[in-house]
């Protein structure tokens, strides 16, 4: 059992728990309790770390644990480490060092693509609600640009439900390049917009589409809502200026999904 926090272990889960530029290095981050132990890809799993008192209760969850110490490194740490280790106030008594799970442009094009395009989004728990929309509303892919939050931060790893693990995503270095080579494979680009003409339920989006969604308090930069071929608003009754970026996202994808599922 490991008792100490300078465990070279700990240490690198305490490293990518808190430094966005340890889980670059290592292209790893950390999942903590049963459920997203238990749902990560085997072929991503690491790692895994139980504390001693962690009581995998029920029946699947032992059954879970037994297959998950068959493939990778199970550790037993004492409770006070784990609370070291872990991001949550109140620890569950698991957590696994994962790989991150990689794919390229390509990937978010399978079929008729359906993109969620978010430009420095800020707020942990919007992306991963975002994430979690997503992977409900069947988009192929979300591309985020490189100022947006770590994906792959503790709040955002546990706002996204295991979604993470599920919904194919790409990190632009360049988000207006990789606008504009979309554009030239047959894809329409929204932008939610307060100076849209349209309100977003008067377009059919059967055609590839990607949505633009952009910052919680500034919106989409010009720059960027300028490479949309419609700005397209959605209607606030009472004084609102604008909705929250994940609301956004999540009526505009599933817009899509209905007219696309009507046929």
């Amino acid at each position: 059992m490991i008792e100490s926090t300078s465990n070279a272990g700990v240490k690198l889960v305490i490293g990518l728990k808190e430094k966005a530029k340890v889980r670059k290095k290592e292209n790893a981050f950390v999942v903590e309790g049963p459920r997203m132990v238990f749902e990560t890809p085997e072929h991503l799993l690491k790692k895994v770390y139980v504390s001693e008192s962690f009581d995998s209760g029920v029946e699947e969850e032992r059954a879970l644990l037994s297959l998950v110490q068959q493939s990778v490194s199970v550790e037993e740490v004492t409770d006070k480490v784990m609370k070291a280790m872990c991001d949550t106030v109140t620890p569950q008594g698991i957590l696994a060092v994962v790989k991150k799970p990689t794919y390229e442009l390509k990937d978010l094009l399978k079929g008729t693509p359906l993109l969620l395009v978010l430009e420095t989004i800020q707020d942990p728990g919007n992306l991963g609600t975002i994430l979690r929309t997503a992977e409900g509303a069947g988009c192929t892919g979300v591309i985020l640009s490189k100022d947006t939050v770590d994906l792959f931060s503790p709040k955002v790893v546990r706002s996204t439900m295991g979604s993470l693990y599920r919904m194919p995503y790409f990190v632009a270095e360049d988000l207006a390049e990789i606008i504009e080579e979309l554009k030239t494979k047959g894809i329409t680009f929204f932008a939610a917009h307060l100076k849209g003409k349209k309100c977003y339920d008067e377009y059919d989006y059967k055609m590839p589409t990607a949505f633009l969604i952009g910052n919680e308090g500034n919106g989409l930069s010009d720059n960027t809502s300028d490479l949309a071929d419609e700005k397209i608003i959605i209607p606030m009754a009472g004084k609102l200026e604008s909705l929250n970026a994940a609301m956004s996202a999540g009526i505009l994808a599933y817009e899509a999904s209905r007219i696309r599922r009507n046929g």
